[in-house]
């Protein structure tokens, strides 16, 4: 309940100087009695005229106490200080004073001892303490309170004419709000120290994502004023190459409202570029964005350490990758039996090593004054030796590979002025082709210390040959000059031993009225040497033919040799006494007495008349003829293979004939058994193979010998020679 002092004051004047009627004092004293705020008068003498129960409370004073009082008389010293010097600065300069904050400290309700409230700072602060709290005597009831916080307003009075009547004092408990406002500062002050430990730069941007309030921080690493951030905002220092994406991304986030986070390269204020990482979420009220907050954190340190360790662990790669294309080159090269094969691997495995362009090998001469390019083999090509692949190189030229043959050493150009300098033009009109060469390396071939050719690398951009490819290209040349070296001596031993099992071999079939002969020779390609796979066709002193297909273990000079032996020990026995088994037996005897126990040697052998087609045949292991009828199936014979060549056996013959119109077909194993597929199966495959001929091909021996070899091999790579040889006998004229 409030309560009046019977103090005479001055008359309170309702609208326009009339005094108030029943509504104004009852609005005057629902305010006094029930408004939620303190409320009191004050004359110029600074004594409380009017208080309400509600300011005595907040105050912890009793009303009573109050009224007829200063400040200064009932409330602690500081407390009071601050009422009298806010009362005395409204009536002096006759204006209010409000955003004055009073603590009263926790203590004792009215009517026991309290501690008095202090005055708190000026606008804006809310203290964590009442400095200068002082106790202040009551009476009645005690009950404990919390420290509560005031706002208070001092507003000067006038009356009806105008004329100052005092001050009147509102107050509002404000202490959930300033404890609210505190908790909101405090964490504003941890979350700021938060972001200046771990390093990071925040800014804000505009729900649009446009730029709304400055960023000093920012700014003090890029460089930027506060114009030129105002504008362009954060965007504008990221890296030209970065931007377009970056802008792309944040423009998506921002439509979709979702966190925005990535990496992206900043211009400093020093012109460098730094890495960055960045997460921005937005600011929800409610279901609006009201902003946008991000945080930058400068991962410049972790990158360059990633990117160190990313390029020792290429270089480590690189080396070990190296590592295993030499293996590869070697195994390879172990293969590889041909000049031009060699070529191949060491082009194919230096040019994907080291990442070169372009490559080339070339040999020397045997005057040792040019060298010729070799080029390698294609896929396909039947395993030919290389040849230059355009003119030769003068060892005294100005080029790559001469200078490291003079020289003996590896030759290197990163750039084209280093090869201006150290060579001049000569290698302009060489490899015209290659105008995009603009880095260079020479290797000698060395064999036995002396060069035997060089290696050529060039790439199209200015490279640098680190010492470990330099190493690694050393080796790969030794391992090529070595190759190379083994090749030539294959290549010239293949050479010697083809033309001696060409010699060996009928240059010409018998041409025959009654029969039609034709014969295919072809030398396995892999590993492109000669063989013991030959065959024979020639007229007795009694006009019948002698027919021999044979086949000498072993391949290259000693095999062919060995074939020729048997071959001409063929003729010189059939000379004498024709018949098959007597011609086999007789190379029993020849073989055991001249060849070795290991050599294995088969031999079929057939003598016929052609006007007839009857004959006799003898086999020394050597796989079963082919036999083509006009009015069976095709078929292998059953008669029995016996044994090879020099094994104990009485040799047999048996009769033999080839009726009009059919065809025989003697043939080495080559033609039915790789290493894929066994003899058995080779067989009953070449019975098929027959069976699908078409009637024109039989009946034409050249086109069938085709067909035979070109339907077996196909699909299968050929390890073995393979000799094929036809006889037909045409049907008679209709």
């Amino acid at each position: 309940m409030s309560t009046e002092t019977s103090v005479p004051h001055p008359r309170v004047s309702g609208v326009e100087g009339r005094p108030m009627d029943a509504s104004d004092a009852a609005l005057y004293a629902t305010l006094l009695k029930e408004g939620p705020g303190g409320l009191a008068f004050f004359d110029p003498d600074l004594r409380c005229r009017k208080a309400n129960d509600a300011l005595g409370a907040l105050l912890g004073v009793p009303v009573q106490e109050l009224l007829r009082q200063r400040p200064s008389e009932v409330l602690p010293e500081a407390l009071a200080a601050a009422f009298e010097t806010a009362l005395r600065k409204v009536i002096d300069e006759d204006r209010p004073v409000s955003d004055l904050d009073l603590v009263v400290p926790a203590g004792e309700a009215p009517g026991g001892s309290a501690p008095g409230p202090a005055a708190a700072p000026e606008a804006g602060g809310a203290p964590d303490a009442a400095p200068g709290a002082a106790p202040v005597a009551g009476q009645g009831v005690a009950t404990a309170v919390e420290e509560r916080i005031l706002a208070c307003t001092w507003l000067p009075a006038r009356d009806a004419e105008g004329a100052r009547t005092g001050v009147v004092l509102t107050a509002l408990d404000v202490t959930e709000r300033r404890r609210a406002e505190e908790v909101i500062r405090r964490k504003e002050q941890r979350y700021r120290s938060l972001v200046e430990a771990s390093a990071q730069v925040v800014w804000v941007a505009a729900p649009e994502g446009g730029v709304i309030d400055d960023a000093p921080e920012w700014r003090a690493i890029t460089g930027q004023t506060p114009d030129d951030y105002a504008v362009g905002g954060w965007l504008a220092v990221v890296h030209p190459e970065d931007r377009p994406r970056i802008e792309s991304v944040w423009r998506e986030c921002v439509e979709e409202n979702r966190v925005f986070e990535t990496n992206y390269r900043i211009r400093t204020k020093s012109g460098t570029y730094r890495h960055f990482d960045v997460r921005a979420v937005p600011i929800w009220q409610g279901d609006t964005v009201i902003e946008w907050v991000g945080a930058n954190t400068d991962v410049t340190g972790q990158r360059e350490a990633e990117e160190m360790r990313g390029r020792l662990t290429e270089q480590l790669s690189a080396a070990a990758l190296r590592t295993a294309r030499l293996q590869q080159a070697t195994s390879m090269l172990a293969e590889a039996l041909t000049v031009s094969q060699v070529v191949q691997v060491i082009t194919e495995v230096g040019r994907s090593a080291i990442g070169a362009d372009y490559s080339a090998v070339a040999l020397l001469d045997d005057d040792k004054l040019r060298l010729s390019i070799v080029a390698p083999s294609q896929p396909g090509s039947e395993g030919e030796t290389g040849s230059p692949s355009r003119d030769d190189i003068k060892v005294s030229d100005q080029t790559v590979m001469s200078v490291a043959v003079r020289e003996s050493r590896p030759f290197l150009a990163e750039h084209p002025d280093s090869l201006r300098l150290q060579l001049g033009h000569g290698e302009r009109d060489l490899f015209a082709q290659h105008t995009g060469e603009r880095a260079w390396v020479g290797l000698p071939l060395l064999a036995a210390g002396a060069p035997i050719g060089a290696l050529r690398f060039s790439f199209t951009r200015p490279r640098e040959i680190t010492e470990e490819e330099r190493v690694f290209l050393e080796a790969l040349a030794g391992q090529c000059a070595l190759a190379v070296e083994r090749a030539l001596l294959f290549e010239r031993e293949h050479r010697t031993a083809e033309e001696l099992q060409r010699s060996l071999l009928p240059s010409d079939l018998p041409q025959l009225p009654s029969m039609v002969l034709a014969a295919r020779y072809n030398p396995a390609t892999r590993h492109v040497q000669v063989g013991g796979d030959w065959y024979d066709v020639f007229r007795l002193p009694d006009r019948r033919l002698a027919v021999a297909v044979g086949d000498v273990m072993g391949k290259g000079v000693l095999a062919a040799a060995g074939m020729g032996r048997v071959r001409n020990a063929l003729r010189a026995l059939a000379l004498n006494d024709p018949r098959p088994a007597a011609v086999l037996a007789g190379l029993d005897r020849l073989f055991s007495a001249t060849e070795d126990e290991e050599q294995f040697t088969t031999v079929a052998y057939v003598v016929i008349d052609p006007e007839t087609g009857q004959g006799e045949f003898s086999n020394a292991g050597h796989p079963p003829p082919l036999l083509i009828s006009q009015d069976s199936p095709a078929r292998v014979s059953s008669l029995e293979p016996g044994t090879p060549l020099g094994w104990p056996s009485q040799r047999q013959q048996t009769s033999f004939s080839i009726e009009t119109g059919n065809t025989v077909v003697f043939y080495s194993d080559g033609l039915v058994e790789n290493r894929r597929r066994g003899v058995d199966a080779g067989l009953d495959e070449l019975v098929a193979v027959a069976a699908d001929a078409p009637p024109e091909v039989v009946g034409d021996p050249e086109r069938l010998v085709d067909f035979l070899v070109d339907r077996m091999l196909a699909g299968y790579e050929q390890v073995d020679d393979v000799t094929v040889l036809a006889l037909h006998v045409p049907p008679e004229p209709a």
